[in-house]
């Protein structure tokens, strides 16, 4: 059976993938994320999909690469993780009441083949309207700075998202409908990559 990497040290992406029936080994890329660039928001985590996929095939054999980035997308500007606890203050009293769109960048690279999928999928949040107390608390707990956009459908900030339109597992970190039409397009069967029941 081939071999299934996932190229990110997200656990929330990890998580998702076993819970989905695959048993992946975990590389972490290494790549720089600011050094990335792009004007459109979509294509901005679609290459760093790319790279990061890329970054980690070039030292495997016979593996399929998955990659990811995610970030949301508010008024028309890209919002990471946050740098710093004051950042992420900010953002959620910015993002409050307010909706949003969860950008989830994915590159599947085979490496018997040398063919590459890349895609994107998005998903709609609307945010709920915690109090500055319960949002004090969110960023106390650390939680915000190590997600994309600052919140998490899968952590503590599930309880101030009131509805999503669009593929959960995209805002935790990976879209696995989009993962299986990636794997359909390089001729992998997404069953074929399920571990064996216990």
């Amino acid at each position: 059976m081939t071999r299934l990497v996932l190229a990110s040290a997200s656990p929330a992406r990890l998580r998702l993938l076993r819970d989905a029936g695959f048993d992946p080994t975990v590389v972490v890329s290494g790549v720089d994320e600011q050094a990335v660039t792009a004007d459109d928001p979509r294509e901005l985590v679609r290459e760093l999909a790319r790279r990061k996929a890329e970054a980690v095939a070039t030292g495997l054999q016979d593996a399929l690469v998955v990659g990811a980035d995610s970030m949301l997308l508010l008024d028309g500007q890209t919002l990471g993780k946050p740098r710093d606890a004051a950042e992420a203050r900010a953002r959620w009293l910015r993002m409050r009441g307010r909706t949003g769109t969860l950008l989830t960048g994915q590159a599947v690279i085979d490496i018997a083949s040398g063919r590459t999928s890349c895609g994107v999928a998005a998903t709609e949040v609307r945010f709920g309207t915690p109090t500055d107390e319960e949002v004090d608390a969110y960023v106390a707990s650390g939680e915000p700075l190590a997600v994309a956009g600052a919140f998490t459908l899968d952590g503590r900030s599930a309880a101030f998202v009131d509805s999503i339109d669009g593929d959960a597992g995209t805002v935790i970190g990976l879209s696995l409908p989009l993962l299986r039409t990636q794997l359909a397009e390089l001729g992998v069967r997404i069953h074929d990559l399920w571990s064996a029941c216990p």
